[in-house]
């Protein structure tokens, strides 16, 4: 078995979650989690399925969106392989809902940094063996950096 590598580099200001999930009812309760969890959210979904048709179904209330995510779904196909790409919000806003809704199994990531999945195939399908989500540390920081992350926090409302 040879791993595989899919890189996925987003556009300006997207966000993507990649999950596990199982069960064809997938694309709609993540469509109806998405939007309870933020009114101005957009996003599309892509859903490998796994057993049956074996079809990438697929969600979203932005068309460009949806096809993003569909064609990222599509060229991954492994099975059960869930990807969420999402603008005008942040995976922070969705994920606490998202980890409730009964079909998700789980979540290799949710980022807006350039990603390779890595996959095997076998001779009945593919599977994720993980994820790389960003570049690797340039150091540790100081304390000048540390309080850097304190005022932007603060600056974008995530702490008061």
């Amino acid at each position: 078995m040879e791993v595989k590598s899919f890189k996925i580099d987003l556009p300006a200001g997207t966000q993507i979650i990649l999950a596990q999930s199982h069960f064809i009812k997938t694309v709609e309760d993540v469509h109806e989690c998405l939007v309870n969890c933020v009114p101005s959210i957009k996003f599309g979904i892509g859903f490998c399925e796994a057993s049956g048709p074996c079809l990438v179904r697929h969600s979203g209330n932005d068309a460009d969106l949806e096809l993003l995510a569909t064609k990222f779904a599509n060229e991954v196909g492994c099975g059960h392989f869930l990807v969420v790409v999402i603008n005008n919000a942040y995976p922070i806003n969705v994920l606490p809902r998202l980890k409730d809704v009964p079909e998700i199994v789980g979540i290799y990531c949710a980022t807006a940094n350039p990603l390779e999945v890595l996959y095997m195939e076998t001779e009945q399908g593919r599977a994720i063996l993980g994820i790389v989500d960003g570049f690797k540390p340039k150091g540790i920081e100081n304390d000048d950096e540390a309080q850097e992350r304190k005022v932007f926090l603060r600056s974008i409302g995530y702490k008061l």
